[in-house]
């Protein structure tokens, strides 16, 4: 059956077109149930012919209610077209977690599609809404589910729209709000999961605060979108992403571009129940209320925030652009700052998540039939106390939750959320994992069986066809081998080092060729692109692909025949490249060794194999190469990273240490930062508009102010001009103290912003620059197993050589710019779960060690100080309740116990 729809649209010349599209309308689309005796009987049985009731569920239950629906007790649920269609369009998250349980073979949910059936499918009418079209159509699908099953089985229309229900109801539908539906259950534990409707269309019996209310306005309303476009536009108001200090709740920044700068809020009413992450709507404070404050550590029970605000003064928390400075401990007065303050007026875009922490209980109220209230208070410092209701206190006291916010009402002081899932004991390591996971966004999901079915059959090997392929350089018979860490598995990089007739060498980095086995559009390239990147913990790794392809397909080990792809340079002996070439390859590496290895074969001067050769003289352009990039101005900044021996059987952190950089380490990231650059200017000559690169801003002299004032505060001047005058400046800086040069490293990296990726064409070539590493061009070619990044890189240089076509996502700009965003996500959450996975351990190392070891004062606060502990290579953050410094260089004997809150920042910037 064909239908004709017809609409206007705008061309780009700005005329009018009417548009006519054919839609076609069938009568044999399955409904999904398993005993149905009229659909094909080949199709797939969904629905189970035992359920109590078919559910079928509006857009706004799928929207809101998303934590219930995956709850395992919700079963034998309908999802339409037309339902899917609008929460894609309204919320893409929320469409992705539907869409899992979707295609989940374990969970009975049906996608019908609706709007393609001759029955349900209905015709727009004048004058109706999009939304008054969609739940009549909705409407249309129930009843004919009723018709089509009969009296076999009950069908319930789920719904908290009071007309819709209403409508359901009058038209002889079966239809129940979603509170009712779960009470009939006889499941209270489920009602916890409800979320309290905020439009006023169902009365929820559970749903009031049954303590005292208070009547007092606590926040003021948001102002309506309209109001705020007009402000926007006229300059009143400006537009920007809040982010709340990491280590100061009660302090936040807006990056503003129509300021060109960062606007301060502080104090929670001036946050005004915005959330980290939101982008909001900013108006300006009179400039004789930007005062600087002091710099506190603010305590975990703080409440109020009267005069306690973090300056920021790290890589985390700093301002892109800032001109502040910290106020001096004992000042009285507080200063004028030249950075402005500012109030949030309204949200533009919420950034609302599930947050993981634990509760603190309320006094259970008379007559609530069981309900308690209580305030769960997040493990992340950045998000407020969250009150929830639930009639399962006793079982959630002393466990680590996830709580969803639901509302946050001008009358309260806190927002409104519900109970989702329990995760574990506090205290526990395997809870305290899986918290820091959830708390960074981490996707720890098994591969779907679509992912999987992209991989190639295992085991895999070499075929015909790869060898005969002209775009293919057969390289077996080069002296190819790797170098990584120990135990490493998934290898992504070789290199190779040939001694030329003409005294030159040939010098190639050979990265595994991952994009045979991605390809672009695939159930596995959109999930190593949601996922962006593998996330390394201490002791596990959460994997962007999966293992099969990256171990068993991609890793070049040892005396195995694999596809990579090369970047060959001819090197002069003083590192000179005389010419560079890019070829795909097939090589067979001839030993995978570890840093360790590697640096012993170089060290043994008894050895004098073609390899061990190979290694010396790969390390000696190396040094060539490293001196001549300090020599452009790359800074080399503190490095040191914690490691840990981990229990074989419990897992529980047996030592920790600073891991050892070796030659060999540097060596190694010497190639891959070249093969990088090299990859960076052939995919820019190429395609000057959409390119992945990665860049490195510039610090202002304000963001290095911190670094400044406590160089000079003991005598040292610093030359932050450029990035070469800087690592001048660094490496002369030095005194008695042998761990002196490390902490003014250390300061120096948490003034750095971080280095982030972005499609050429949304920025200017001046922009472009890296300045960590001094170079004009950067981007990432040499992880395509572990970064999603360095596979976007392979198809741009594969379509640069002309042996691949350019994917149709690189025409759209916006996309473009979108994939970039989400991984700079990615990377930053990576980054966070690793730190914090440092921390626990490290926690968990010292809870019953007690220790007594020297530390070094970084920091001094009005409360409190942070020193540097060189044995473990860490900082930690503690409270100041008596103090004695024994020399001007901060060096204490300080008795550490770590039961404070560990403050570990690896001093490492990763601007590579």
């Amino acid at each position: 059956m064909l239908q004709s729809k017809s609409f206007v649209k705008k061309t780009k010349q700005g005329r009018i077109q009417k548009v006519v599209r054919e839609h076609y309308l069938r009568d044999d689309i399955y409904c999904g149930f398993g005993p149905c005796s009229t659909c094909a009987a080949a199709a797939e049985r969904k629905l189970d012919a035992a359920a109590a009731a078919i559910l079928v569920v509006d857009t706004n239950v799928v929207l809101h209610q998303i934590d219930l629906l995956e709850n395992p007790a919700i079963e034998d649920v309908v999802l339409l077209s037309v339902v899917l269609d609008e929460v894609k369009n309204k919320n893409l998250a929320v469409f992705n977690r539907i869409k899992a349980l979707c295609i989940n073979k374990a969970r009975r949910f049906y996608v019908f599609a609706n709007e393609q059936h001759r029955d349900t499918y209905v015709k727009d009418m004048v004058g109706e809404s999009s939304n008054d079209r969609n739940d009549r159509a909705i409407r249309v699908a129930a009843r004919w589910y009723q018709n089509h099953l009969g009296e076999s089985v009950k069908v319930l229309l789920i719904t908290n729209d009071r007309d819709n229900k209403r409508k359901a109801i009058e038209e002889g539908l079966n239809a129940e709000t979603v509170e009712s539906y779960v009470r009939s259950l006889a499941q209270p534990g489920l009602l916890d999961l409800v979320v309290v409707p905020t439009s006023g269309d169902v009365t929820m019996e559970d749903a009031e605060d049954h303590r005292p209310s208070k009547k007092k306005v606590i926040y003021n309303e948001h102002k309506p979108m309209s109001e705020i476009t007009s402000g926007l536009r006229c300059g009143i108001y400006h537009q920007g992403k809040l982010r709340v200090n990491r280590y100061n709740p009660f302090e936040a920044y807006v990056g503003s571009e129509s300021i060109g700068d960062e606007i301060v809020i502080r104090g929670r009413s001036n946050m005004n129940r915005s959330f980290d992450g939101d982008i909001v709507a900013v108006e300006l404070l009179p400039q004789d209320q930007w005062h600087e404050s002091k710099s506190f550590i603010a305590d975990d029970d703080e409440e109020e925030e009267e005069d306690v605000h973090l300056v920021p003064n790290s890589a985390d928390d700093a301002p892109r652009n800032t001109s502040s400075t910290q106020s001096s401990v004992g000042s009285s007065a507080p200063s004028v700052s030249s950075r402005p303050v500012g109030r949030v007026v309204g949200i533009i875009k919420r950034n609302w998540n599930s947050y993981c922490g634990s509760l603190q209980p309320m006094p259970m109220p008379a007559g609530s039939g069981g309900v308690a209230h209580a305030l769960f208070v997040s493990k992340d410092r950045r998000i407020p106390k969250i009150r929830i209701q639930t009639r399962q206190l006793e079982n959630l006291v002393n466990k680590r939750i996830v709580v969803a916010v639901d509302s946050w009402d001008v009358l309260s002081r806190y927002p409104s959320g519900h109970y989702v899932r329990t995760i574990g004991d506090i205290g526990d390591k395997e809870t305290e994992t899986e918290v820091v996971l959830i708390e960074n966004d981490i996707n720890t999901r098994p591969f779907s069986t679509q992912v999987l079915a992209c991989l190639p059959p295992l085991p895999w090997t070499l075929s015909p066809g790869d060898l005969a392929n002209p775009n293919r350089q057969d390289l077996r018979h080069v002296r190819v081998f790797s170098v990584d860490p120990p135990g490493c598995r998934d290898i992504d990089d070789a290199l190779h080092c040939t001694l030329l007739p003409n005294g030159n060498f040939e010098v190639g980095v050979h990265i595994a060729d991952v994009t045979n086995f991605v390809h672009p559009g695939t159930p596995l390239d959109e999930e190593a692109a949601q996922r962006g990147t593998s996330v390394y913990l201490v002791g596990q790794r959460i994997d962007m692909l999966p293992k099969p392809l990256t171990e068993d397909v991609c890793s070049l080990r040892a005396d195995v025949e694999r596809l990579a792809f090369s970047v060959i340079w001819e090197m002069t002996p003083d590192a000179d490249i005389i010419s560079t070439r890019y070829t795909k390859s097939v090589i067979k590496s001839c030993a995978a060794m570890s840093y360790v290895e590697a640096q012993a074969r170089m060290d043994d001067s008894r050895l004098v194999d073609p390899l061990t050769v190979d290694l010396r003289n790969l390390n000696s352009l190396a040094k060539i190469m490293r001196q001549r990039r300090c020599d452009r101005g790359a800074l080399t900044l503190a490095s040191a990273e914690v490691k840990f021996e981990i229990d074989s059987e419990t897992h529980d952190p047996l030592d920790i240490g600073i891991y050892q950089i070796r030659e060999a380490n540097q060596m190694i990231e010497e190639f891959m930062l070249a093969a990088n650059i090299s990859v960076a200017e052939k995919i820019l000559k190429h395609f000057p508009l959409c390119s992945l690169l990665r860049r490195h801003p510039s610090p202002t002299k304000e963001m290095l102010e911190p670094l400044l004032r406590t160089a000079s505060s003991v005598g040292l001047n610093l030359d932050v001009s450029s990035s070469k005058a800087l690592a001048e400046s660094l490496d002369n800086a030095k005194n008695n103290d042998p761990y002196f040069n490390k902490l003014i490293r250390i300061l120096a990296t948490r003034c750095m912003t971080q280095a982030v990726y972005f499609c050429s064409g949304d920025l200017t070539f001046s922009e472009y620059y890296h300045y960590g590493l001094a170079a004009s061009l950067y981007t990432h070619f040499t992880s395509p197993i572990r970064r999603y990044a360095d596979v976007v890189v392979h198809r741009l240089l594969a379509a640069a050589l002309e042996i691949a076509k350019l994917p149709p996502i690189f025409q759209d700009g916006p996309q473009l710019t979108g994939i970039a965003d989400n991984l700079n996500y990615r990377h930053r959450n990576a980054q966070m779960a690793s730190r914090a996975s440092v921390e626990l351990h490290t926690l968990i190392y010292f809870r019953t060690r007690p220790t007594d070891t020297e530390a070094r004062i970084v920091k001094i606060k009005a409360n409190g100080f942070i020193v540097f502990v060189p044995k473990y290579g860490f900082l930690s953050l503690s409270r100041i309740y008596q103090c004695y410094l024994l020399q001007p260089s901060f060096v204490v004997l300080l008795l550490f116990f770590f039961l404070n809150q560990v403050w570990y920042r690896r001093a490492h910037l990763s601007y590579s």
